[in-house]
């Protein structure tokens, strides 16, 4: 069977994870994508294939290229494949123009934000710095024409697979497609070994933008005087360095071997955005620490009585209620883990490949 896999871009993140585990599965398939690091390049065995969009000036300007990035898509040759699987998410590598006779599933990470769920959000925040005038034009100008060429694309595939719960409802509310659940992979052997008893404090982690809600967190352990852990860097860094009181710690340059240890000694991670799926949480669950998560996205799917608390409105009063009566010695080590493994590089492997060969069956 000759198999080619598609992906929006390769530069690092859970997407990315998910080519990692396909390119396991098939080894010898090509990887077609818009844009690839060298460091990508390697760990996919020189297996990518990219094009002009990879390239001075596309590169430097790729973000703001979704009309080239769709037509590179669509004039894809694809006919030497009998099974293609694009991976897709805020970008265009669902729109693929398929050859007869072959069989096209697309991994579907979120409908393209911009145009469906989070169109507001981004028109206040592009996240472009002193290009935010630029790209609030540029939305305005092309976020219709091009929702509805990605509404078409979204018909292209046969079968939709979904990364959570979440966005099985968004694949049906916004493109009109039915979709099955495989929750993406989680590298949770990193974590697992790093569990300890000794807990003092909270923490969060992830890309300081807007949408994440750090500011939300950080007022709610203002209030209660507690210690909170900020992990990562972001647009909004140094606001909430501003934000932040006498018990707020900030690191910006942890190690892949210091990050599990501060996941694991915290009572509990904090996670206040609303997320596609959210890798992070369940990172911190392998390394045996519990969530508290606002009720809503990605979270849904792996919080509960065994692994966590919910806040129930994106305030820092909701978040401050259940820090006041939050415990880490109410959850058990064990079923955290537990929990965890459910999300491993293995399952995901074996869930996507039991998919696929029941439909090529």
């Amino acid at each position: 069977m000759r198999v080619a896999i598609v992906h929006d871009w390769l530069y690092g993140g859970g997407a990315e994870r998910v080519i990692q585990q396909l390119h396991e599965l098939y080894p010898e398939a090509p990887i077609y994508t818009s844009y690839c690091t060298d460091e990508w390049k390697k760990r996919l065995d020189g297996k990518v294939v990219t094009g002009y969009l990879q390239y001075w000036p596309f590169n430097k300007l790729r973000r703001m290229l979704p009309v080239l990035r769709v037509f590179w898509f669509r004039n894809l040759d694809l006919t030497a494949y009998d099974l293609i699987i694009s991976s897709s998410g805020n970008g265009e590598a669902k729109d693929l123009n398929i050859p007869e006779g072959a069989m096209y599933m697309c991994y579907c990470h979120a409908p393209t934000h911009y145009y469906w769920r989070s169109y507001d959000q981004y028109m206040k925040y592009p996240g472009f710095g002193i290009f935010n005038p630029l790209a609030r034009l540029g939305m305005k100008l092309l976020a219709g024409p091009l929702k509805k060429e990605d509404y078409k694309a979204a018909q292209k595939p046969k079968y939709f697979i979904a990364n959570s719960s979440f966005i099985k409802k968004e694949i049906k509310q916004f493109y009109k497609r039915d979709s099955v659940v495989v929750h993406p992979p989680v590298a949770i052997e990193r974590f697992i070994n790093a569990a300890t008893k000794d807990k003092k404090g909270f923490v969060t982690v992830g890309r300081q933008v807007a949408y994440k809600r750090f500011d939300l967190i950080i007022d709610a352990c203002n209030e209660l005087q507690i210690p909170l852990t900020v992990i990562g860097r972001g647009p909004e860094h140094k606001n909430l360095v501003k934000l932040a009181g006498p018990t707020i710690t900030f690191k910006t340059d942890l190690t892949d071997e210091q990050m599990p240890k501060e996941l694991a000694k915290a009572e509990a991670f904090i996670f206040a955005a609303v997320e596609d799926f959210g890798v992070a949480p369940v990172e911190a669950m392998a390394a045996g620490t519990a969530v508290i998560a606002y009720k809503d996205g990605g979270a849904l799917d792996y919080v509960n009585k065994d692994t966590g608390s919910f806040f129930t409105e994106q305030t820092a009063q909701s978040l401050s209620e259940v820090l006041k009566t939050f415990s880490a010695k109410d959850f058990d080590t064990n079923k955290l883990q537990k929990q965890a493994a459910y999300f491993s590089d293995d399952m995901f492997k074996a869930h996507i490949q039991s998919f696929i060969d029941s439909k090529l069956s």
